[in-house]
């Protein structure tokens, strides 16, 4: 199949934003991940034992901002971006690797999941109207005793214990 060159570039933008993303949330950097979704957004992350689920660009930067907080360290990577354009709207799928360490619970998470991923193109470019994972593996392991962390990026910038807000209701564990 041919492309066009607005469907190449449509390609490249979508990696893109997909890629701040990832970035974003492993950096806290909030002023970033306001700038990639609409405003009325809506989310749904099924995890191993857990589901989060709500609606709206504040209660995303909400959630982030107190996920990835000054106790945590994180990795995110989105590959083999599968991009379907319907003109002014688009789909994506992608496969997640992750690790996240709680350093306040002393626990490692290692998994992968598959993003799918509704865009919009905006005067302001494509943005992410719905996104949603479903995890593919999910493993949660005591941090070891003698694994040092020499590298916290998030402890300077994200949110300090006495800054986090309660988002127990957008979580629902089983």
């Amino acid at each position: 199949m041919a492309y066009t060159l607005q469907e190449l570039s449509d390609f490249e933008d979508i990696r893109t934003l997909k890629h701040k993303y990832f970035r974003s949330i492993d950096t806290a950097n909030l002023e970033v991940l306001r700038t990639l979704f609409t405003d009325d957004v809506t989310v749904e992350f099924r995890g191993g034992d857990y589901k989060v689920k709500f609606q709206g660009l504040e209660q995303y930067v909400v959630f982030i901002a107190n996920s990835f907080h000054a106790d945590a360290v994180a990795m995110h990577q989105g590959h083999m971006p599968e991009i379907t354009l319907h003109g002014d709207k688009a789909e994506a799928t992608w496969y997640l690797e992750d690790i996240f360490i709680n350093l306040a619970d002393k626990t490692k998470t290692i998994g992968s999941a598959l993003y799918y991923d509704k865009l919009v193109r905006t005067k302001d470019g494509w943005k992410i109207s719905d996104t949603q994972y479903d995890r593919i593996i999910e493993t949660v392991t005591p941090l070891a005793a003698d694994e040092r962390i020499t590298v916290q990026y998030l402890k300077n910038r994200g949110l300090k214990k006495s800054e986090l807000q309660d988002i127990s209701h957008l979580i629902v564990w089983s």
